[in-house]
């Protein structure tokens, strides 16, 4: 049964988990699968809409890109569930592949996009002679050996507010003299495992984490890309210093792959969650 015309309508915030591999992007999209047409759609059955309620979220993820902190915020008429419940009925429907972690109800002036303060993405290199079959979904595989203290020194480079169309996709009717900034709090390279990955496989999984107010399209990717090849010795922090001043992506290296990819968390103001 529909809920009535004109009920009154409850905001909640939504933390959500998903493998971006089944996906064309975050975004609804006709006629392809994304994480938003599914979980509104979830959605929707769950509290008995007629069609899939809006979804906004605090970042739109591409095509293949995976989440374990997407935020995202939805109205919905009154259902007979509190959060945990929401939280099963979606699930239920959706997981593995799809996760509502949490279902809070907050404020109708909630907005999971324009009240974020940062986002934080993790990208995840493979580095080994061969590639690993349960990593491969989830981290870049590269041969040859890479140099983590020089990719390391260069995303030195990236901390502060700078114009990063040269990481960035440009926008559709956007100018190219139109500056995108950004302002990066946090980029810092990790080896996770320890030595007894390296023992036993001949290879390191290297962690990539970088803060940022906000992303453009294809930024952390294109900033990876560039970042690994500095790993693999073509170029210093200098180089990625210069291609970041250019403004510009013409040869630029190719973004990493899109597997590669997680956003990790949202970031709010107390008084906003």
């Amino acid at each position: 049964m529909e809920e009535p015309a004109g009920a009154a309508l409850q905001r909640w915030r939504l933390l959500v988990a998903y493998n971006g591999a089944a996906f064309r992007g975050f975004a609804v999209q006709p006629d392809v699968p994304t994480v938003a047409g599914v979980l509104g759609q979830a959605l929707g059955r769950t509290a008995r809409l007629a069609s899939p309620p809006t979804l906004t979220c605090a970042g739109r993820t591409d095509a293949g890109v995976h989440a374990r902190g997407q935020v995202v915020h939805v109205d919905l008429p009154p259902v007979p569930f509190d959060g945990l419940g929401l939280a099963r009925a979606v699930n239920r429907q959706l997981a593995p592949t799809v996760v509502v972690l949490e279902a809070t109800p907050v404020a109708a002036h909630f907005d999971a996009r324009r009240q974020a303060t940062a986002r934080t993405y993790r990208y995840l290199i493979w580095n080994a002679p061969a590639p690993d079959p349960l990593l491969a979904p989830l981290a870049w595989h590269i041969r040859d050996p890479l140099d983590v203290r020089a990719m390391a020194a260069a995303s030195d480079v990236l901390l502060g507010t700078h114009d990063f169309r040269s990481f960035c996709r440009r926008k559709p009717g956007t100018a190219p003299s139109e500056p995108i900034v950004r302002r990066v709090t946090w980029a810092h390279w990790s080896e996770e495992g320890g030595p007894e990955v390296e023992d036993s496989t001949g290879g390191r999984l290297l962690r990539f984490e970088i803060v940022a107010n906000s992303f453009c399209h294809q930024m952390v990717r294109a900033v990876v890309g560039s970042l690994a090849e500095v790993g693999r010795g073509n170029g210093n922090a200098a180089t990625v210093l210069a291609r970041l001043r250019l403004t510009d992506r013409h040869r630029a290296p190719d973004p990493a792959p899109a597997h590669g990819l997680c956003l990790v968390k949202v970031s709010y103001d107390a008084g906003d969650t």
